[in-house]
């Protein structure tokens, strides 16, 4: 026996994706400011930091996408 999720069901599990990437991205904002507010920030660090950003911003633009299709 099988499940399928309704469209419904699908939109909170992205919503929930969603939710998570926002609190990971807010992390990393965070993570920049404390390496920024340091005497000596390690440059690598912040390019990593802005890196992570950057793939999570990919994400969360995917997951509106998937959302969106699941709307229409």
């Amino acid at each position: 026996m099988s499940i399928v999720l309704t469209n419904e069901e699908k939109s909170v599990v992205v919503s929930q994706h969603i939710k998570n990437v926002d609190y990971s991205i807010y992390n990393l904002e965070l993570s920049l400011i404390e390496e920024n507010a340091v005497t000596s920030p390690d440059a690598d660090k912040i390019s990593s930091l802005n890196d992570q950003l950057t793939d999570l911003n990919a994400q969360k633009t995917a997951l509106n996408a998937e959302l969106s299709a699941l709307s229409a």
